[in-house]
């Protein structure tokens, strides 16, 4: 990065630091994606519900897809209808995963977004199955299911195989779009690649957790704060605003429970307290300086492979300057006593 976009990214973020006030005076309108449900997301929710956001001076709308509630649906989550838009693809600010928008970048021409910050840089899902599968070998020749090639589900299900030296294309047989309670539960799959949020819903439903992937460390481009490339290039002021208010709401979380719970309830209508206290348990896995993920930006573009891939190179994904700016400061320690 040049010497200029870096004095202008340490500026902004000197001047929210010290002047919290001031930077409510001047409102930025901000439309973010969130785009799937799951645990990744619900710290901008509480950023919008406790005025995290306002406080850095952004008035965010933010939303997640149709096909996402639908998912979410498949799995007993219902999000309220308010929540929920289809034309949220261009808006400047997504948060998701990196991997999938690197597929969808090189082979569909789709949106290009840069990381500003990660909280998911190694695979946390894990294998749900029903009770017939005893040992993770029986999983050899079934059916496992994932979201869609890129996701963070395809990346696991093809680490997965590699680990257990299986070939994904003869071995095991990869479904998609199929990475929800309802496909196991009607016999469509055998198991499927699961997130915390659903994890933390299938005790009841006599389904068996058969492996955490996460103890192998697979990398992956998971859940980030991503900017659209040319409007990153013109507004880092405002990707300054909402990377530091995205670390004071993790900071929150991480001290108060109510505030997770009261957004559960709010925009996932899931007010169990087990069940909230199962999800909160994941709060933990998120770092406490979440810096793009370069080694899960570097495996996707190993992952997948192709001319089309090969016109990128890992930088063309990431931009830490932000969360540097705020490291060197002194913030990210500050924000978590």
């Amino acid at each position: 990065m040049s010497l200029w976009p870096r004095v202008v990214t340490a500026l902004a973020l000197t001047w929210l630091s010290i002047q919290p006030a001031a930077a409510a005076d001047r409102v930025i309108s901000l439309d973010v994606a969130l785009g799937d449900v799951s645990l990744n997301k619900v710290s901008f929710l509480v950023a919008a519900d406790t005025g995290i956001y306002a406080r850095n001076g952004l008035d965010v709308h933010q939303y997640i897809t149709p096909g996402a509630a639908q998912v979410a649906r498949n799995s007993g989550v219902i999000v309220p209808e308010q929540y929920v838009k289809a034309d949220i693809g261009n808006a400047p600010i997504a948060v998701g995963g990196v991997s999938p928008m690197m597929y969808r970048a090189a082979n569909t021409n789709g949106v290009h977004r840069i990381a500003l910050l990660t909280t998911e840089g190694v695979v946390r899902d894990t294998i749900i199955t029903t009770q017939a599968i005893g040992r993770v070998e029986d999983l050899k020749g079934k059916r496992l299911g994932y979201s869609v090639p890129g996701a963070v589900t395809h990346v696991a299900a093809l680490q997965f195989a590699r680990h257990m030296g299986w070939d994904p294309n003869k071995d095991v047989t990869l479904v998609g779009g199929t990475n929800s309670l309802n496909p196991l539960k009607e016999g469509r799959t055998d198991g499927f690649f699961a997130s915390a949020m659903t994890v933390a819903m299938a005790p009841e439903m006599n389904l068996k957790l058969l492996i955490d992937l996460t103890p192998y460390k697979f990398p992956v481009g998971g859940s980030s704060i991503m900017a659209e490339k040319s409007w990153l290039m013109a507004n880092r002021d405002t990707a300054a605003r909402i990377v530091k208010a995205s670390i004071e709401s993790f900071a929150l979380m991480k001290k108060d429970k109510a505030v997770f719970s009261a957004a559960l309830a709010k925009w996932f209508n899931i007010k169990d307290p087990v069940t909230q206290n199962r999800m909160y348990a994941e709060i933990e896995e998120i770092p406490l300086k979440p810096y793009p993920t370069v080694d899960g930006i570097k495996a996707t573009l190993e992952l997948y492979d192709s001319p089309q891939m090969r016109r990128f190179k890992a930088e063309d994904f990431y931009d830490a300057s932000f969360m540097q700016e705020l490291d060197r400061s002194g913030f990210l320690d500050r924000v978590y006593r």
